[in-house]
């Protein structure tokens, strides 16, 4: 298992320690910052979800400039720099006291972690070679569930706790991880800045680039999955099934640990952009699947049944998040300037925001308010958006080519 999750020696296995440094403490915080916003800084639960929403809405903006900071200063800087940006936020939450203050800190949180992101894949696209990159982040995305399963441990211990000196060590935790996370970050190879603008040029070239614009827009609708098992399938059990409640934690686990174990082999056939397509194609198949399993455990039968089918769905519900996490790395790197890696990195990026802004609300809406063909209509959406990526895709790398713009991985490593 241990060789499956780490990524080969040098420049990926540091990214995998900077990913682990900072995982561990997320999954704390999402455990624990909930409680501690009511319960110890009073604020409602409608005020937490507005300075999220706000914050998410803030920070997807923010994402492509600070990226193309990133270009223009040096994508390892500047992701240090926005870490200990990240860990001053969090040691905030420690300070804090009134709706206001909240909401500046989780803004300040948000945008930082949002160009991070975006400085973070620049750096990784700089000293790891292009055919090595989609196995690299498999390998990163098995160590942040190795990280966030460790993290949700801890956090839960001050769950336990349930004292505000317990949920305050769970920030300062935090905090170090991301600052742990700079420091590792800046044991890598430096990357060289990207030259000055021509005349004329754009400042931010990827706001212009349609194609490209065309499928951001579809992975921003592929992840509306993301909030599934954290918020709809909950709901879901909960209200509209005869499963029993403890299936929650259950489907969690088991979506965290098929991710820590499975993502690098279902990431290993992916190399180009026609094996990345292809992915999306069968993940779009997949995921229509569980979503069709999971409206059928609302069906008038036993729990037991109920539960099988619920795990069944989740079982299909992590294949297609695997092989579309797969895909879309490919096509993100693949299509992306290698002289504006961080900005177009950054727009892309944009869909983890939205997913998390929008998400709720779709979900829920589909979900909890029209049942059964909410369920239909969610995957049907859904393979719709991951066969229309292969059209978008060739449009796109058809429009890079007419213009001249290099693509990367025809260029390998800038390092």
């Amino acid at each position: 298992m241990t060789l499956r999750i780490l990524p080969p020696p040098g420049a990926p296995r540091r990214l995998a320690a900077a990913q682990l440094s900072n995982s561990v403490g997320d999954g704390a915080y999402y455990v624990c910052s909930a409680l501690y916003f009511t319960r110890v800084v009073g604020l409602s639960p409608a005020q937490i979800g507005l300075g999220l929403t706000v914050a998410w809405a803030v920070g997807s903006v923010a994402g492509v400039p600070l990226g193309a900071l990133a270009d223009r200063r040096g994508p390892r800087g500047t992701s240090a720099v926005l870490a200990a940006a990240t860990a001053a936020s969090v040691l905030s939450f420690l300070f804090i006291r009134s709706f206001w203050g909240f909401l500046a800190a989780v803004v300040v949180y948000a945008t930082a972690q949002c160009g991070l992101g975006a400085a973070r894949q620049a750096l990784l696209a700089g000293v790891v070679p292009a055919e090595q990159r989609t196995g690299v982040l498999a390998h990163l995305q098995s160590m942040l569930n190795g990280g966030l399963t460790l993290g949700a441990a801890l956090g839960g211990l001050a769950l336990g706790a349930d004292t505000e000196r317990a949920y305050l060590a769970v920030f300062v935790l935090d905090a170090v991880g991301f600052l742990g996370c700079a420091a590792v970050l800046l044991t890598l190879p430096a990357v060289a800045p990207t030259p000055a603008r021509a005349a004329g040029e754009p400042r931010l070239a990827v706001l212009r680039d349609r194609p490209y614009a065309l499928v951001t827009l579809l992975n921003a609708v592929l992840l509306l999955r993301m909030p599934l098992l954290s918020l709809a399938v909950p709901l879901w059990i909960v209200q509209r099934t005869h499963a029993p409640g403890w299936l929650v934690s259950a489907l969690f686990v088991l979506n965290t640990v098929a991710v820590m174990l499975f993502q690098v082999r279902v990431a290993r056939p992916v190399t180009d952009l026609d094996s990345a397509r292809r992915a999306l194609r069968v993940s779009g198949l997949v995921m229509a699947a569980s979503c069709a399993v999971f409206a059928l455990s609302a069906l008038p039968g036993a729990g037991w049944a109920a539960a099988g089918l619920l795990v069944a769905g989740a079982v299909l519900q992590v294949d297609a998040e695997m092989r579309q996490s797969a895909g879309s790395w490919q096509i993100g790197f693949s299509l992306a300037p290698a002289d504006r890696m961080g900005q177009y990195q950054g727009f892309f990026g944009t869909g983890v925001p939205v997913a998390r802004t929008l998400g709720p609300l779709v979900l829920t809406s589909l979900l909890l308010v029209w049942g059964i063909p909410g369920w239909l209509l969610l995957g049907a959406l859904l393979l719709a958006a991951s066969y229309g990526m292969g059209p978008a895709v060739r449009a796109a790398e058809a429009a890079r080519e007419r213009v001249g713009s290099p693509l990367p991985d025809r260029l390998g490593s800038r390092a």
